[in-house]
């Protein structure tokens, strides 16, 4: 393929490098033993920032590039779960900041996005593993529904329906943590490249108002 003009050496070199950044991290996540929440938070961050300054397209080869190195540095379970949600989120995070689209929307979407990946990934993982996962999730909700029932003194036993809605309800309530951390990372750190996403809604201003 023959470089023309400076506009594709830049998309060329810009993919290839966020791409491996992005898929540094997931390695690194995924094997050591340390740091796992804040490379959790950063991990979207290379392929967003690639969408914002490259475009719809780009994002897609970028996002294709990632998948193909992961697929070959990890094998296609560990390295397609990559995609599940980290990858779609940050395409569509992406794309919501690109088009100017309200956080409501991309909140919305990005939690939705984030709970069906986590139990793609418990699917996944159980699998791979060879025992169920969702065990220890309804474990801890188990756990967590006595405690409000001993902290209230209620005549109540959680049942089984109790407890996988209350597994559920946590998936969704670290979704929507994790996706908000995210907006306000972005919000704060992509001006800083001359980049900018929406403004966040007056009830979340004092959440991201940093000079404050």
């Amino acid at each position: 393929m023959k470089i023309t003009t400076k506009t594709e050496a830049l998309n060329i070199v810009e993919t290839s490098y966020l791409a491996s950044l992005s898929s540094l991290l997931w390695v690194a996540l995924y094997y050591l033993p340390i740091g796992g929440a804040l490379l959790r938070l950063i991990l979207p961050l290379p392929m967003i920032l690639l969408h914002l300054r490259r475009g719809t397209k780009i994002a897609l080869e970028g996002l294709l590039i990632q998948f193909l190195l992961l697929f070959i540095i990890m094998g296609p379970v560990r390295g397609t779960l990559f995609l599940f949600p980290y990858g779609i989120l940050a395409f569509w995070l992406g794309w919501c900041w690109v088009k100017e689209k309200s956080w409501k929307l991309s909140l919305t979407g990005g939690v939705v996005t984030g709970t069906l990946g986590f139990l793609i990934r418990v699917i996944a993982l159980s699998t791979l593993v060879g025992d169920n996962l969702w065990v220890l999730i309804t474990r801890a909700s188990y756990g967590l529904i006595e405690k409000l029932i001993g902290l209230f003194n209620l005549p109540l036993y959680p049942s089984i329906l109790s407890i996988q809605l209350g597994a559920i309800l946590l998936i969704i309530f670290q979704e929507i943590v994790y996706v908000l951390t995210v907006h306000v990372v972005a919000y704060s750190l992509f001006p800083r490249f001359k980049l900018t996403i929406p403004e966040p809604p007056r009830l979340l201003n004092s959440l991201v108002d940093f000079n404050n």
